[in-house]
């Protein structure tokens, strides 16, 4: 088994520990830097991919130039980007759970009287991301079915 086989396969906090136990300060703040990085950049491609939106659709949903977006999709995304992101990321991994893949792009821009008209992809582009995060926990909350 190589060397990144057996660190995943041990609890994070020990694999952590065997990592810096190996590297200096600079290396391992590095790593990290580069960890959260890729993270960002990738529930960004995941949002893209999943909701099949341009990169310039996904700079309108967070209000910055096209330009602006595709350099977070390289370097990442500002920190104080995280929140909305994060609500976006939760919110696509809800319709993943309740959708098959190929329903979410005809989803997110269907238009639904519960969102006053507007589709969920219009939502993302004129209100803050909690609340398409909980306008999706809303669509597929079963308790309001049940009798």
């Amino acid at each position: 088994m190589n060397e990144v086989a057996t660190l995943i396969q041990l609890p994070p906090a020990e694999a952590a520990s065997r990592i810096l136990a190996g590297a200096d300060r600079s290396w391992a703040r590095r790593f990290v830097d580069e960890v959260d990085r890729q993270q960002a950049t990738g529930r960004l491609q995941h949002l893209t991919s999943r909701w099949q939106i341009s990169n310039a659709a996904a700079a309108e949903i967070f209000g910055v130039s096209r330009q602006a977006f595709s350099k977070w999709l390289t370097k990442g995304p500002p920190a104080g980007r995280e929140g909305a992101i994060a609500d976006l990321d939760a919110a696509t991994e809800l319709l993943e759970r309740y959708l098959r893949p190929e329903r979410i792009p005809a989803v997110v821009r269907r238009e639904a009287p519960a969102l006053d008209g507007r589709s969920l992809l219009q939502l993302a582009r004129t209100a803050p991301s909690a609340e398409v995060l909980e306008a999706v926990r809303t669509m597929f909350d079963l308790r309001r079915v049940q009798p």
